[in-house]
């Protein structure tokens, strides 16, 4: 064999599982699609991750949060979820840090900060254990396994063998669909633009969640401009495709007169700190996690909606999940791919997944209705959530991912 485990991917997943596996003296290649100065460094897309505080213990260990410096790091201690517009009639609930025993309920970290640190930790690092073999620039063209191995071949026509392939090439992943595994997906028929804003109003480091009439949008509290020191928030704004378009048109005077409405002067004054980024909502959930010598990690395995902020958390815990599988097996002489192994992995990761993606779609579909009955029930559930204690102390467990 050339190598025991061949990643599909380099993106935050698949770094991380590399990462993970890094000292357990396996031979491990990872094949992307990018360049390798894409990797080393990855340009801003302006999403942002909500980290519960498990992801930041996971990265703690994984040897990455060290890579990501503290001005990349941003605090989010109040969760603020609002229903309609603003006023009299508006519902919210207020979800605090109190709630939980951290004293914040996470932390905001942009995607690319996440992929240069887990590119470091895995290449510009001095720790034992080798860094992965790269192929760079190559895509999967086949991809064929069975009881002996798998056998992968690249764009560019060379072969690769290994023990164990995993996919970790996004929700739209092709590796997924060489292994004949289907997927369930729910497009949402909307979008979200993405962008960094400066502001004049303190954001208290609040991340609110805003579902107003025909569009909702999330504010989610940054460190403050380097440039101008102003408050700074990363917005996101979701719409109907073709309300978007002329958004993204938009000079970036226009563009922050635009949201400071659409905010209704919530942060005062907006203001363009980034470029915008546009990205359609699609949910995936594939219908195995496990094939012959095949996983699947991250995305490819699980996409998430965002309302929620949890995908690249649950990504994180199914990579967590394999890599320990794999390094336990290795250390005691067993196959790495054991179809034992593989489906403990997909059995564990589907409990942890299931119940959030299917709350989760839940949610997101309630939300993009504008039928009356709609509206009525949005606003109840959130009048109702901020009064029951309970219930809001079980959603900072699931900020936080303590629960």
């Amino acid at each position: 064999m050339d190598f025991d485990l061949i990643i599909v991917g380099a993106g935050p997943a698949g770094l991380c599982l590399a990462r993970a596996l890094r000292d357990t003296g396996l031979r491990i290649c990872l094949v992307e699609k990018q360049p390798r100065s894409a990797l080393q460094q990855p340009g801003f897309d302006g999403r942002e991750i909500a980290l519960t505080h498990h992801s930041t213990m996971l990265l703690q260990h994984l040897g990455i949060w060290s890579h990501l410096g503290d001005e990349c790091i941003a605090a989010i201690k109040l969760a603020l979820v609002m229903n309609g517009p603003q006023g009299p009639g508006q519902s919210r609930m207020a979800i605090s840090h109190s709630l939980s025993p951290k004293p914040e309920l996470g932390h905001l970290v942009g995607n690319h900060h996440i992929r240069r640190a887990a590119w470091a930790a895995n290449f510009n690092t001095s720790d034992p254990g080798e860094a992965p073999e790269l192929r760079c620039g190559e895509g999967v063209a086949q991809l064929y396994t069975d009881s002996q191995g798998a056998r992968v071949t690249l764009d560019s026509g060379q072969q690769l063998t290994a023990r164990l392939v995993v996919a970790a090439d996004s929700r739209h992943s092709t590796t997924r669909r060489h292994m004949g595994i289907n997927a369930d997906l729910h497009d949402y028929g909307r979008s979200m633009v993405v962008s960094c804003m400066t502001h004049d109003k303190p954001h208290h480091d609040t991340a609110v969640e805003w579902f107003d009439q025909g569009q909702t949008i999330a504010l989610l509290p940054m460190n403050p401009c380097p440039a101008t020191h102003r408050h700074r928030s990363s917005v996101v704004l979701t719409l109907a495709d073709h309300e978007l378009q002329p958004l993204m048109a938009l000079d970036e005077e226009a563009w922050g007169q635009a949201m400071t409405q659409r905010c209704d002067h919530h942060l005062g004054t907006m203001q363009a700190a980034s470029t915008r980024h546009a990205y359609p909502l699609v949910g995936v959930w594939a219908r195995r996690f496990v094939a012959e010598r095949f996983a699947l990690v991250g995305d490819a395995a699980v996409g998430m909606h965002p309302v929620t902020a949890h995908g690249f958390n649950l990504g994180l815990r199914s990579v967590d999940v394999l890599s320990n599988a794999i390094a336990a097996a290795h250390q005691q002489g067993k196959d790495i791919a054991a179809s034992p192994l593989l489906q403990a992995y997909q059995q564990a990761h589907r409990r942890a997944s299931r119940g959030l993606f299917l709350a989760t779609h839940a949610l997101a579909t309630l939300y993009i209705k504008e039928q009356p009955p709609a509206r009525l029930l949005r606003h109840a559930l959130v009048r109702l959530g901020e009064h029951v204690t309970p219930f809001k102390k079980a959603v900072a467990g699931s900020l936080t991912g303590l629960a």
